[in-house]
Parts: structure tokens; C-alpha cells; sequence
């Protein structure tokens, strides 16, 4: 029994271990943090001998109902993104998200490939795996995946995806907390499959870049 419990008390401190150090590469913004991350969770699978799917990548009965539910929500999220979260927000910090990453971005054909490419591999499938998965399922973890655990999960791992898009500026780490927020209750409503808050993921940004190439940077309606 003490061998046991030997046994899991060191698996928690691994994955405390495991936490600490994503979430300092996270708030140091050191090179590519989902990159780094991708490293950190490859050995941390292979030393526990676990499979990719064990993040949460779930079969689902029905694909077609599943993406077209998630990309009505994902219209919703957006336009509630628009008409309340960034008009509140631009009037009391007195200041706009910024998209200056996107500067080139509008009417631009090539810019806007790259950034399709870059949003469906390295943003809605590479940080999904790290923070809706991966970071999720280690925080959960150390609580046996109570209600405790998941609230916990949900939260810290929302406020590092925030964290890591600084560069936004204020509103914009507010913003993406509350997008990591939605992502996490998309995949939770789907029995934890992390392939919902992929296409949650990959469908809110197109929406944002399709907005910006067609009409520039929208910081709100009103």
C-alpha cells in the first residue's frame, strides 16, 4: 500500500514540476512557449508511456453536429466579443487591443494564407494540445479530477493563455482568457474531447483574420 501511494505522490510532484516549468516558459515568453511546451509534453508522455489521445482526443458519434454547433457558438462568442467584451473594455482602460501583428494584413491574399496556416497548426491544434490539454489534464491530476480540480484546471490554465498573448496589450490578454474560457466549456460539453475546442479554436480566429482582411483591425461595435 505504501509503495503505492510512494508511487502516485511522486507522479503529483512530476507534474508539479512539469507545471512550474511550462507556466514560467509561458510568462517569460521564452521563444515560441507552445513550441517549447510541444517538447516538454513529448517527454512527459514518453516517460509515462502514454499515447497522444490521452489529452482528450475523443472519437464522436457525430462530426457533422458537433462542428456546425461549435461554429454557430463561435459566431455568437464572436459577435458578443464585438457588441460587449471590447467595447466595455476599450472604455474603461481607455485604450484598443493591439493588432499590430496584422498591420499588413488587410486586402493582403499571401498574408492572410500564412495566417490561415499558422492559426490551424501552431494556434487551434499546437495551443490547444498545451493548454486545453495538456496543462488541463496535469492540474487535474493532482486534484483526481474533481469539480475542485476542474475549475482549477480550467482557470490557471485560461490565465496562462492569456499571459501569452501579451503583446496584445491589456485587452487583449483579457480577451483571449475569456476565448480559453469558451474554448475549455466547449470541450467539457463535449466529454473532454479536445478536437471541439480545436475547431472552437481554429473557427474563432479565421473569423478574426477573414474580419481584418476584408475590413482592418474592429475593436468593437459601438
Amino acid at each position: 500500500m505504501m509503495g503505492g501511494l510512494d508511487r502516485e505522490n511522486i507522479w503529483k510532484l512530476i507534474s508539479i514540476v512539469e507545471l512550474l516549468i511550462a507556466g514560467t516558459v509561458i510568462v517569460l515568453d521564452l521563444f515560441i512557449p507552445t513550441i517549447i511546451i510541444l517538447g516538454i509534453i513529448a517527454i512527459s508522455l514518453l516517460i509515462r508511456k502514454e499515447k497522444l489521445q490521452t489529452l482528450g482526443f475523443r472519437k464522436n458519434s457525430s462530426w457533422l453536429n458537433m462542428v456546425i454547433t461549435i461554429l454557430v457558438l463561435v459566431v455568437f462568442w464572436t459577435l458578443l466579443h464585438l457588441s460587449i467584451f471590447m467595447p466595455v473594455l476599450n472604455h474603461l482602460t481607455g485604450t484598443t487591443q493591439d493588432l499590430s501583428a496584422f498591420e499588413n494584413l488587410k486586402g493582403n491574399f499571401n498574408q492572410l494564407l500564412f495566417f490561415l496556416v499558422l492559426t490551424w497548426t501552431l494556434a487551434a491544434f499546437g495551443e490547444e494540445i498545451v493548454y486545453r490539454g495538456y496543462l488541463q489534464k496535469r492540474i487535474q491530476g493532482l486534484f483526481e479530477d474533481t469539480r475542485t480540480g476542474i475549475i482549477l484546471a480550467v482557470g490557471i490554465s485560461s490565465l496562462l493563455f492569456g499571459l501569452a498573448h501579451t503583446e496584445q496589450g491589456t485587452i487583449g490578454v483579457i480577451l483571449t482568457f475569456l476565448d480559453a474560457i469558451f474554448f475549455s466549456l466547449i470541450k467539457i460539453h463535449y466529454e473532454n474531447n479536445l478536437w471541439a475546442a480545436i475547431i472552437a479554436h481554429g473557427a474563432s480566429n479565421t473569423i478574426g483574420l477573414l474580419g481584418f482582411f476584408f475590413l482592418g483591425p474592429v475593436y468593437g461595435l459601438w
